[in-house]
């Protein structure tokens, strides 16, 4: 089965070349400086992602993409195969990898490589003028921010710009599940976590690593995402003065976010009541940043929440999705 398919606007033999290339010929993406994600799906099918539009951009052969992985693979050493067929790790260049293999990948192996941007990316673009004096303002008076959005919203580029806005004489440090994060600062300490071995030992959480932080003399502690039990370590340092500490979490709304917050530290400690529970994360928590990315493709703030100790206290700062809530009401007034 062929690898080759052909691009709009290039020759056959460039393809041919490039298919004996680096990573099966999916190199000639990852040189694109306006590709930011390459995808393949099925084994076969490769779509990438250029200038905010998702495209399908040809093919590539189960076999050349199962090496392509391996080489990919192979300076972490980290695995791929039926014992093991979810990989999730960082490249050299600081690409995130992920890759499934079957019998996890039902329709056969699929693959997203994200990239960073060659361009720093700032708070301008996410918000008009007033949006960015009030990132830097929540920023400069130390408060403890959460950036909520869905998959692809621009989460991790917003909390690296908000990183960039500490002043340089303040200690931070990131904790990652997989580093991501490319602060432009003087003084970061950047800390990634560790998968098990084959042999199951040896892992190192984020739990494990905000323990570790809070003894290298942080200013600011910087989570990547909030999705498991280091949810109530982070709660707490936030409670007991390290403010102007950041992180994400995945939600469809600022609201939501917060309940996600909640509900992951009552798994995180199941004998404690809802509402000491909101309670702490009513007092941890200043504000939630929440992004939005519309079809035009542009990530944008959509909303900034203020929280107070229960959700009476909940203010909005900011929002620019009135229209969209407008549209939402009108569909759901025609049911």
């Amino acid at each position: 089965m062929s690898s080759r398919a052909t691009a709009p606007g290039r020759p056959v033999a460039a393809d041919a070349v490039a298919e004996r290339t680096a990573y099966a010929g999916l190199l000639r993406f990852l040189d694109d400086p306006q590709v930011t994600e390459v995808m393949v799906n099925a084994g076969t099918q490769i779509w990438v992602e250029r200038g905010d539009v998702m495209v399908r951009a040809g093919a590539i052969s189960t076999g050349a993409l199962l090496a392509a992985v391996e080489q990919m693979l192979a300076p972490l050493g980290r695995r791929l195969d039926r014992l093991s067929p979810v990989v999730d790790a960082r490249l050299a260049d600081g690409s995130r990898v992920c890759a499934a293999i079957p019998p996890i990948a039902v329709d056969g192996p699929c693959l997203s490589i994200r990239r960073f941007a060659d361009r720093a990316v700032g708070v301008a673009d996410f918000g008009a003028p007033d949006v960015q004096r009030l990132l830097a303002d929540l920023v400069e008076r130390r408060c403890n921010v959460v950036v909520s959005g869905a998959t692809s919203t621009g989460k991790t580029s917003l909390l690296n710009a908000l990183c960039g806005m500490v002043p340089p004489t303040q200690r931070l440090i990131t904790m990652e599940d997989t580093a991501e994060l490319r602060v432009d600062h003087p003084h970061v300490v950047r800390l990634e976590c560790r998968p098990a071995t084959a042999e199951g030992v040896g892992a190192t959480s984020l739990a494990d690593l905000l323990r570790l932080a809070l003894r290298l003399r942080p200013d600011r502690l910087v989570v990547g995402e909030i999705r498991g039990d280091e949810v109530l370590s982070l709660l707490q340092a936030m409670n007991t003065g390290h403010d102007g500490s950041l992180s994400t979490v995945h939600a469809n709304s600022a609201v939501d976010a917060v309940r996600r917050v909640c509900s992951l530290t009552m798994a995180a400690a199941p004998a404690w009541s809802p509402s000491v529970v909101r309670e702490l994360a009513g007092s941890a928590i200043d504000v939630v940043v929440h992004l939005h990315r519309p079809a035009s493709g542009n990530r944008q703030v959509w909303e900034v929440l203020e929280l107070g100790v229960d959700d009476s206290a909940n203010r909005v700062l900011a929002t620019t999705g009135r229209v969209l809530d407008r549209v939402r009401a009108g569909r759901a007034g025609g049911r």
